[in-house]
């Protein structure tokens, strides 16, 4: 069963409202073992859409349409599906006694134009809206389906997990499952990570049939990630597969890879600060805050995160920190200040960063300089050179996740 989905609105187009409809339906389509193998965008227009649904028609056993089944003049999905079905529409008394259910309900008055959220094409059969007044269609075309969901997500979703899965699912005949994990790597370029990959890519090809496949996907600031995706029957037989998977990738990259799925630098770290028994703590200059921001914005933060100081200006760096006079973008000021603040909040470890965000240099250095100062517990203090490009709020950014890393690298190595 290969399934398609088309997103109708000009908004869309114009790039007013962003498309999480398209994402949402091929993530539960994938779920259920249903091959998503085009999406598409279409505005407010008649024969566009009519275009669109016969192309996807010619290529797709199914197609989920989502949008434009309000009662405006532009909501016009219905009429698209019935002259690709070559039927006229007829209107349902049972749909329309619900539709003025629904404002009843709501004590309003229906407005004459919201009758013909109440229109069926000949042959198609409603889905019964329960939370708005958009009943979706199920519309059989040939040997194939059309349905066509509200545009609204909360009416979508729900008619989606009611209605369009249980129905592609009895005909498809097919039961199987699509699953994928993600590995979140840091430190490696796409190209690099590829690279290093190419090796287990070669074996998958080889493999055939059952295998996993491997997908790259950059991430702005967070990072390259390696989604590995499965098909199989059940979940279970997923799961062993991508868990042999991840093995065979992790293999390959090492500790490039500092999470699964959602999981964040600052989680990686927090694991391993629980698990080493420490408390942490953070000096920040050029990130101004945004370490310690992520760090508390994760639950349970509070057993081992201390607090931070923003030292942004350098008489606060020498005052409260303890960074001897002078320079202060500087590898020196870094471990200074590392050492400072974790002696300041009574932590095991000490993290630190100095450097310039830009636009202008400083202290004869150019935007992009940056220092991460580390204080281990045990250890001596040690800082390590950051070179970061990009806008002012991107290097701040770059550089609190690329802190963080060298952070966690350090802690793995401590059994």
């Amino acid at each position: 069963m290969r399934a398609e989905i088309v997103a109708v609105g000009t908004e869309l187009l114009l790039g007013q409202i962003v498309d999480t409809n398209s994402t949402w339906i091929a993530e539960h389509l994938a779920s259920a073992g249903i091959d998503c193998l085009f999406q598409t965008r279409v505005g407010d227009n008649l024969e566009r859409i009519v275009e669109v649904l016969e192309v996807a028609l010619g290529r797709s056993d199914a197609v989920v349409v989502c949008g434009g089944l309000g009662p405006t003049q532009d909501d016009i999905t219905r009429e698209a599906i019935a002259t690709v079905m070559g039927v006229p529409l007829r209107r349902d008394p049972a749909l329309l006694a619900a539709v003025e259910a629904v404002f009843a309900a709501r004590g309003r008055q229906m407005a004459p134009i919201n009758a013909k959220q109440a229109d069926l094409p000949v042959g198609a059969s409603p889905i019964r809206q329960r939370i708005g007044t958009a009943p979706g269609l199920v519309c059989p075309v040939g040997a194939k389906v059309v349905y066509a969901l509200p545009g609204v997500p909360d009416e979508l979703r729900e008619m989606v997990e009611r209605a369009v899965l249980p129905d592609l699912l009895a005909r498809s005949g097919e039961r199987a499952v699509i699953v994928s994990r993600t590995l979140r790597t840091w430190g490696t370029s796409e190209s690099g990570l590829a690279e290093i990959v190419a090796p287990r890519l070669e074996a998958l090809d080889r493999a055939g049939p059952g295998a996993a496949t491997i997908a790259f996907l950059a991430s702005g600031i967070e990072g390259i990630k390696l989604r590995l995706t499965v098909k199989a029957e059940t979940a279970a037989a997923a799961a062993a597969v991508l868990d042999a998977e991840e093995a065979e990738v992790r293999a390959l990259v090492g500790d490039a890879v500092f999470g699964v799925d959602d999981e964040t630098m600052e989680h990686a770290v927090g694991e391993l600060l629980v698990d080493r028994r420490l408390s942490f703590a953070v000096a920040e200059s050029f990130t101004g805050g945004l370490i310690a921001s992520r760090v508390v914005a994760l639950p349970g933060a509070s057993r081992w995160f201390r607090g931070g100081v923003v030292a942004y200006a350098s008489d606060v760096k020498h005052a409260v920190l303890g960074v001897p006079e002078g320079p202060v973008v500087t590898s020196a000021a870094a471990v200074a200040m590392a050492e400072g603040v974790r002696r300041l909040l009574g932590a095991d470890v000490g993290l630190a960063t100095t450097g310039v965000a830009g636009p202008d240099p400083q202290e004869g250095h150019a935007p992009g300089t940056g220092f991460a100062g580390i204080a281990l517990p045990g250890a001596v203090g040690e800082a390590v050179a950051l070179r970061l490009a990009g806008s002012r709020e991107r290097i701040r950014q770059i550089g609190t996740i690329s802190a963080l890393d060298e952070l966690r690298r350090r802690l793995l190595a401590r059994a």
